[in-house]
């Protein structure tokens, strides 16, 4: 049956994705020789809410590559896919499901019931992701599909759909907590007011939005002055007067009502009179004003605002390292929703307390919760509310610090009209002009990645693990090599976190999770216990309360390598794959994932998960630009794979993995490569209409061959396959994908094809044959070699060519070595030929030489070599550089174009074919208008302002666009070299 015109992409993807699942190709051991190593890759678990994005595409094609290409040596391979079960996006999930139709929400149906609505979807919707992969045609074991919920009360496979994984996840939890890895404490948290739970940082967005920041004046207590004095670098004295106050600037007037202190740096000596001295928060009731210490501390930036800072523990995180160093206490403000309190005692005895512990009684972690310093008539108000409240109230009482009307630093919400002052108020006559300093600033500002509100730093009850007590062994791993991070540069960041980290927030405030082993009985006595059963024979007699928190999805996550090969059974799984290979993944969850993997695995099994961990950096797109929906620059990849088959895109992704480099993506390049699958196409379609394929079946070893052009292309077949081992194996993706490129449509489809064809055609039946079957088998090894990259097409290929015995998903890859097959003789003929061909191509078209037009060749010397090649190849010569004859000549005449190859020159006779003058004048105009270009982007990149305004995206492509006119130039000024010579 002959072969069809055109690869149809659409069609061939989803049949032959059926064929493989259906043969049982991507099982765990399939294809592998008896006595195989293993080779095992995890694959990061997608959210089990999610959707195949470009992210997704570029890494789980760099792992199928290796899989593929590890199956295809007969190596024992598991590429273990999986879901995490996504906490907080999951149970967004289903409460937007909830709402839409109408139902009861979370908090009417209870937990149980609710989670019956989150199983129910799982079951419905969770899959997407999965079937999407499938599209990009990854060999993951999908029977091995694993849950990181598996075996989670409610879960209707009963834990024996995969893994148990929540059991394991349970016992790692116990373990730890019996060991004192794990404790209950109080530690400020990134807190999502709309879910009302804790958040990794992960899960955090920091946004440059549009802010202010208000200059307030704290009095000091009892009327207290002293001489404020601001010096030059030289000690001359700038500015001098005498104050009663000290001014701090605020992003978040509400938290000043749980200020803790105001911290001055130790040597800044404009408040050296002032340090352990009190000032009065200048907020709330006037007969409960709080007192605060000045403190001196190394945070506060003396070259910043005022140089002092209002220290609200419980509410900020560089503020919570400066209150837990100077021991001062903190108080939270708001609630779960982000309000303000309203809980506790009146507003004046918890005023009266805090002032008490200001004053040197005994504060208690306890009363981080049960002191409720929001004042009564501010309580309950959402915190922006509270916010232009508080600023009203500071203001009104003439306690904002003040300036011109005119200052450029005020903001649009600043008040520009003369402000009056309160009765009893401080503003003087004089002052009747001025306004509140309200800075207009940009300011990085924390959201909910899937909220979109605001994140509250919330001092709150969490359960940690005690990261430091378990970093070691992951710091070890890496020092010694045991794992090896590639980039190097990723080592270095490794390093920096592991060796600062801090505790590990690992409870969320969620229903949807594994729910935190641990019950509580009537005093508050924790047990800890992977049953309520057990907790309960650990206190008979007693009431217990489960707590309600469930795990954050690191921590499940972070046991993924040995939870889904069946730990804490030893399973044969377990047994033969842990740890496992390479773990590809994005270098933005270097310390979420990682990290923690490598600190779990050797906490729990005293093993590191894996064995080398591949960083790839973030998908942009073709300007470097990262992807966004408001820039509207999202790339698709299903849509890529609908418009140009998932071959394309997957080329594209390997083509452009280059170790630390930036990833740009773009449609025009993903084009490029379905054209490069269309010319592997076309040359087995060549083949087959030159009898190629009649009676072929696969060979291992080449034919043997007698014609140079095929002891050539046999040299450089095997060339490559040593390119693409040594490029995979060291995960050089890109340069197993150039190697094959350059390869397969440079050497195969246009040279070795071009040059078989009077061989083909012309030859007698002996060199015809030979010509076949090293055809033949060339083509096979391009269908081989490509496979683990653009495994549709070539499987297609492979099944319309020749007589198969098997799918080429299963086929051997090739171990000849280039030494075994390379002929020097033949390298040096067929470089010769090519390097002259393509000379004379190029002089032609520098010289804008009509492209049909046949044109003479001189020849001035050529050694006896050359001219043995050119006689044998003189045919294919001429047809391919468009000669039309070959003069030898003593000298070259006036207006030739010279062409030097090895052991001679040739010439090309231009002055009658080309108008050399009217050509240097347009080179000359061209080249004028490059020098233009040329100094306006250089000029661009040595401007320092420009090197650190503008966004890296935009440098980086200056950069490119340099390179790309100063190569383009050197190519101009060389061809009117040669026009010179010629006039």
């Amino acid at each position: 049956m002959a072969m069809d015109k055109t690869f149809d992409a659409a069609a061939a993807e989803a049949r032959l994705s059926a064929a493989w699942e259906a043969a049982g190709c991507f099982r765990a051991g399939a294809n592998a020789k008896p006595g195989a190593d293993t080779f095992c890759i995890m694959l990061p678990p997608p959210n089990v809410t999610g959707s195949l994005h470009v992210g997704h595409a570029f890494n789980h094609t760099l792992m199928d590559v290796l899989i593929r290409w590890k199956r295809m040596q007969g190596v024992d391979t598991l590429w273990q896919p999986g879901l995490d079960h996504a906490g907080i996006a999951t149970q967004l999930q289903v409460e937007k499901l909830l709402a839409s139709t109408g139902q009861p929400g979370r908090r009417e149906l209870g937990r149980e019931k609710f989670l019956e609505k989150v199983w129910d979807w799982k079951a419905q919707y969770g899959g997407t992701i999965v079937m999407q992969d499938k599209r990009l045609g990854t060999s993951m074991d999908w029977d091995r599909l694993a849950f990181t919920m598996t075996g989670a009360p409610g879960d209707p496979s009963g834990g024996t759909d995969g893994p148990n994984f929540h059991d394991a996840v349970i016992k790692v939890f116990v373990d730890m907590y019996n060991k004192g890895l794990i404790y209950r404490g109080k530690r400020l948290v990134n807190w999502d007011p709309h879910f009302e739970t804790a958040i990794s940082d992960l899960e955090v967005e920091n946004l440059e939005t549009d802010g202010h920041m208000w200059h307030f004046k704290y009095p000091l207590a009892g009327g207290e002055t002293y001489t404020y004095v601001e010096r030059d670098e030289d000690g001359n004295v700038l500015f001098e007067e005498e104050r009663d106050y000290i001014s701090i600037a605020t992003t978040r007037p509400e938290t000043m009502l749980g200020d803790g202190a105001v911290a001055v740096h130790p040597e800044d000596e404009r408040y050296a009179p002032i340090v352990g001295k009190l000032c009065e928060i200048p907020v709330g009731p006037k007969e409960h004003r709080r007192l605060i210490p000045i403190i001196t501390d190394e945070y506060p930036d003396r070259n910043f605002g005022s140089g002092a800072v209002k220290i609200t523990g419980a509410h900020d995180f560089n503020d919570y390292q400066v209150a837990k160093r100077g021991g001062i206490p903190m108080y939270r403000l708001m609630d779960t929703r982000g309000q303000m309190r309203a809980d506790g005692a009146p507003y004046d005895e918890a005023a009266t307390r805090a002032q008490a512990i200001a004053g040197g009684a005994a504060f208690t972690e306890a009363e981080v919760d049960t002191l409720n310093l929001v004042p009564d008539h501010l309580r309950g108000l959402d915190r922006f509310e509270a916010r232009a409240r508080v600023v009203a109230e500071i203001t009104a009482e003439g306690l904002a610090v003040m300036t011109e009307a005119t200052d450029p630093r005020l903001g649009k919400a600043a008040v520009k009209a003369p402000v009056e002052p309160s009765e009893g108020g401080e503003m003087r006559t004089e002052d009747a002009q001025l306004v509140p300093l309200v800075e207009a600033k940009k300011i990085m500002q924390p959201f909910g990645d899937r909220s979109g509100v605001v994140i509250e730093p919330m001092l709150t009850d969490q359960w940690f693990v005690d990261a430091a007590k378990v970093v070691g062994p992951a710091l070890d791993a890496v020092r010694t090599g045991r794992t090896k991070i590639i980039p190097e540069s990723g080592e270095k960041v490794y390093y920096h976190w592991l060796e600062n980290i801090e505790p590990w927030c690992i409870s969320r405030q969620l229903w949807w999770g594994h729910q935190i082993p641990v019950w509580f009985d009537e005093e508050g006595r924790e047990y800890c216990a992977a049953s309520e059963s057990e907790a309960q024979a650990m206190a008979p007699g007693r009431t217990l309360t489960r707590d309600p928190d469930v795990l954050d999805t690191w921590f499940s996550s972070g046991l993924w390598p040995i939870g889904t090969l069946g730990w804490p059974e030893q399973t044969p799984e377990m047994a033969r794959y842990f740890p496992t290979d390479v773990l590809i993944t994005g270098q933005d969850i270097l310390f979420f994932w990682v990290a923690r993997m490598m600190m779990m695995q050797l906490a729990v099994v005293d093993e590191v998960p894996f064995h080398t961990v591949y960083l790839h950096q973030l998908v942009r797109d073709e300007k470097g630009q990262k992807m966004s929906k408001t820039r509207g620059n999202v790339i698709d990849p299903l849509q890529i794979v609908d418009e140009f088959g998932a071959d394309a895109l997957r080329f594209t992704m390997v083509q452009m993995a280059a170790l630390g480099g930036v990833l740009k993506l773009s449609t025009e390049r993903i084009k490029g490569y379905r054209n490069f699958g269309t010319k592997l196409w076309n040359a087995c379609r060549f083949a087959e209409m030159n009898g190629v394929w009649e009676g072929h079946a696969t060979q291992a070893t080449p034919p043997q061959a007698t014609a140079t052009v095929n002891r050539w292309i046999i040299g450089e077949t095997a060339r490559v396959r040593a390119e693409v081992d040594a490029a995979l194996d060291a995960y050089r993706f890109n340069d197993a994908a150039n190697a094959l490129y350059a390869f397969v449509w440079g050497k195969v489809c246009d040279w070795y094809v071009e040059f078989s064809k009077p061989l083909l055609m012309d030859g007698d039946d002996a060199i015809r044959a030979e010509t076949q079957r090293v055809m033949a088998w060339v083509l096979d090894q391009c269908l081989v070699l490509l496979h683990p990259i653009m495994p549709f097409i070539t499987e297609e290929l492979w099944g319309q060519t020749g007589s198969r015995a098997g799918m080429l998903v299963h086929a051997d890859w090739p171990t000849y070595s280039a030494d075994d097959l390379s002929d020097a003789e033949a390298d040096r003929e067929m470089t010769w030929v090519i390097g002259l061909i393509d000379s004379v191509r190029s002089a032609r078209a520098q010289m804008r030489v009509p492209a049909g037009l046949q044109v003479p060749m001189v020849l001035r010397e050529l050694d006896q070599a050359g001219r043995e090649a050119w006689a044998r190849n003189e045919a294919l010569i001429a047809k391919l550089a468009r000669i039309d004859s070959l003069t030898e000549v003593p000298a070259f005449p006036k207006g030739t174009v010279t062409i030097p190859v090895e052991g001679g020159i040739f010439g090309l006779p231009l002055a009658d074919i080309i108008d050399v003058s009217a050509e240097m004048a347009r080179l000359e105009k061209t080249l004028e208008k490059l020098a233009k270009e040329i100094g306006g982007l250089k000029g661009r990149l040595n401007n320092p302002n420009f090197a650190i305004s503008a966004p890296e995206e935009v440098v980086t492509e200056t950069r490119d666009n340099l390179a790309l006119r100063q190569e383009e130039e050197t190519t101009l000024k060389a061809a009117l070299a040669q026009l010179a010579e010629l006039d």
